[in-house]
């Protein structure tokens, strides 16, 4: 397999959608190839440039355009929230009652894709850095594009009374710059502390635990839609989880009965916290095998 020199320094580039521990990860030396000559990272050409990451992200879209307008014909007893301290093995909800039904989304490679600072990092070689970041949470609008489907399926639930939410680790100081990026994305509008939910909203830092716990005690939510699988619950993010233990979790019983069903899951090859991995965990040793 090819070398590819600059992969390292970007996995971490879009770590806004990032647990803490993966933000805050030792950024690694930028590399040394010449911008000029270096073509971008085989993840981003698949993420932001290649047909087949277009194609199955507006199918996850669609899919989730029809599954809400679908669900509300019957008023659900429970949300796709899990309840406070209820784990996967045996899940609990939060109740709907009557609240009004609403749709929530991370924001970054979920909602938009940022390709301003995805080829700005991949261009000078150079790790994430999140004075950089700062600057595009503030000054990032019109130079992020909506992924594909996405506009049409934000207005598909909107049309149908869902009220679409996003809930996501940008900063809550750079609430404004969110507001105009996502507007200028067409995506329409979205009001910090109403529809848009940012860290720094409450004590949770990184874990979106309590910001959903806060939605969804205004609304009836049906949907969870997200690139990485904090996005759903933190306890898929509890710091030094085993990967085999993280792998069992998400595709266990209970998380398997809500994938597609409520928790939809976006692809996003470029960083998140399976960067983690060892050879071992993600090639099992008794499947290795060497030419004789």
């Amino acid at each position: 397999m090819r070398a590819l020199p600059l992969v390292a320094a970007l996995l971490l580039g879009g770590c806004a959608s990032a647990p803490a521990e993966v933000a805050t990860a030792p950024a690694p030396p930028p590399a040394t190839v010449p911008a000029e000559a270096a073509r971008p990272p085989v993840a981003l050409q698949y993420l932001y440039g290649s047909p087949e990451a277009a194609v199955a992200v507006r199918a996850t879209n669609a899919r989730i355009a029809d599954y809400g307008v679908g669900r509300i014909k019957q008023r659900p007893r429970d949300s796709v929230v899990l309840a406070p301290g209820a784990g996967l093995d045996a899940p609990a909800f939060e109740p709907c009652g009557n609240k009004p039904f609403a749709a929530v989304f991370d924001a970054d490679e979920t909602l938009i894709w940022n390709l301003g600072p995805m080829r700005y990092f991949a261009e000078k070689g150079t790790a994430f850095d999140p004075k950089t970041w700062d600057q595009w949470e503030k000054t990032g609008a019109g130079k992020a594009v909506a992924m594909p489907g996405s506009i049409e399926m934000v207005n598909a639930l909107r049309a149908a009374g869902i009220t679409v939410i996003a809930n996501t680790n940008r900063a809550a100081a750079n609430a404004k710059g969110s507001e105009d990026t996502l507007r200028a994305a067409g995506l329409g509008e979205f009001k910090h502390g109403e529809t848009l939910f940012l860290m720094g909203d409450d004590a949770g830092g990184s874990s979106k635990d309590g910001r959903r716990a806060t939605i969804a005690s205004r609304y009836c939510v049906i949907i969870l839609g997200g690139d990485q699988l904090g996005d759903f619950s933190q306890q898929f993010n509890v710091k030094d989880l085993p990967a085999a233990q993280r792998m069992a979790l998400a595709t266990s019983a209970g998380a398997t009965a809500l994938w597609d069903k409520g928790w939809f899951l976006f692809p996003n090859p470029v960083y998140g916290p399976w960067e983690k991995l060892g050879w071992g965990d993600a090639f099992p040793s008794d499947k290795q095998w060497e030419p004789k």
